[in-house]
């Protein structure tokens, strides 16, 4: 059995990924070092991120997708949607395509890629995950009830563990009992989500994939960071947001998006519980400040304190594109001099590291103060999902 995990001096020490031996197991993404070892009898071979690894292999996969189509959608570092149906006089049918990128893939690079075959995105996502390693599952719109209805309701995209909760309640525990569910009964139960979960059980998603060139608009910027200790006060708290602020802010204005309007904060308890909300600012900003006190106002609303603080995530979003309107105050010389002095530590950042110039408060923390979070970041639906 084996995982890739991170720090466990650092507290980092969760499972992001395992192999099949580990996952049969028992051992889970997410859960932490200690649980996932003693399910493996202490015989659990563990090893470090390697982003850079990743990165690589990822680009090579991509490129042997783009012979067959240049309709990719990326859905995260590891996975892609492609629609190949214009390919498929030149290359065979979604199955064949699919057999020839696994055998490509395997033999070229030397990793095997499971890939689910379908006519949404949806069920091709669905699919990728059903068998596992090296395999390509069909799901078509003449066995996908057979084949699909049968799974657990969380095995469909974006039933996350909240959502599963609220519908087992109900009496839905699996994908079938969700689509023979009264759109009106889950549309009280989760708003208009419930619509769109009962489209997807049904088959009904008609989400086109987005290729390369029109997914590269950046949606959001963000970064999470799990904590060396569990944070139990609010300055602890308030730490991490500021140095996550930090970041974001520096990468939002090295992105040319202009300024964010928006931001959303994730917390993480110590027993892996997510909770998440987002907030307007009050004026469009690039200032890690600004992002912070955003940040700060939303988790007062946001967490109950039931348990203590494992990590925190900080995001922005709906940015300006360097198109804005003025405030009727015009205090435009003040946010200027804010803007030109993050500027400047921007630059003695890039030119000096970026712990050459660190704020005050956060270095009252020496462990946190030598987190470099910006620098160990890294940016990261037909009919073919890859996994």
């Amino acid at each position: 059995p084996v995982v890739v995990c991170g720090s466990k001096e650092d507290r980092h020490g969760i499972v992001l990924a395992k192999n099949q031996i580990a996952k049969q197991m028992g051992v889970k993404t997410g859960e932490v070092l200690w649980q996932a070892q003693r399910k493996c009898n202490n015989n659990l071979k563990c090893f470090p991120v390697c982003f850079e690894s990743y990165l690589k292999v990822s680009k090579q996969v991509r490129e042997i997708y783009s012979r067959y189509t240049d309709k990719i959608e990326s859905f995260g570092i590891d996975e892609c949607w492609l629609d190949v149906t214009a390919s498929i006089k030149l290359f065979g049918s979604g199955e064949e395509i699919a057999n020839q990128i696994r055998m490509a893939v395997k033999n070229e690079i030397g990793v095997t890629v499971s890939i689910g075959v379908s006519f949404n995105k949806v069920f091709a996502k669905l699919g990728s995950d059903m068998k596992k390693p090296d395999a390509v599952t069909v799901i078509d719109q003449d066995n996908f009830k057979k084949k699909v209805w049968g799974l657990n309701v969380e095995e469909l995209l974006y039933v996350g563990k909240a959502t599963k909760k609220k519908l087992n309640l109900l009496g839905i525990h699996t994908i079938g009992d969700l689509a023979n569910t009264d759109k009106a009964v889950l549309t009280k139960l989760l708003g208009v989500w419930g619509d769109t979960l009962h489209r997807y059980a049904c088959g009904l998603d008609q989400e086109p994939v987005i290729s390369y060139d029109q997914s590269s608009a950046v949606k959001s910027i963000g970064n999470s960071f799990t904590n060396y200790k569990d944070a139990t006060n609010v300055e602890e708290v308030r730490m991490l947001i500021l140095l996550l602020a930090e970041s974001v802010a520096s990468r939002l204005r090295e992105s040319g998006l202009g300024k964010a309007k928006t931001v959303k904060l994730t917390v993480i308890d110590n027993a892996l519980e997510h909770y998440g909300k987002q907030k307007k600012l009050a004026t469009p900003s690039t200032s890690a400040i600004e992002i912070a006190k955003c940040g700060y106002e939303i988790f007062d609303k946001l967490y109950s304190w039931q348990r203590p603080v494992r990590g925190v995530g900080v995001a922005v979003s709906d940015f300006t594109m360097g198109l804005e309107q003025l405030d009727m105050q015009f205090e435009s010389s003040k946010t200027k001099k804010e803007e030109d002095l993050e500027n400047a530590v921007d630059k003695i950042r890039r030119k000096y590291g970026n712990n050459s110039l660190k704020r005050a408060s956060i270095m009252t923390d020496e462990k946190l103060s030598n987190a470099d979070i910006k620098g160990e970041h890294v940016i990261s639906k037909q009919n073919i999902n890859q996994n």
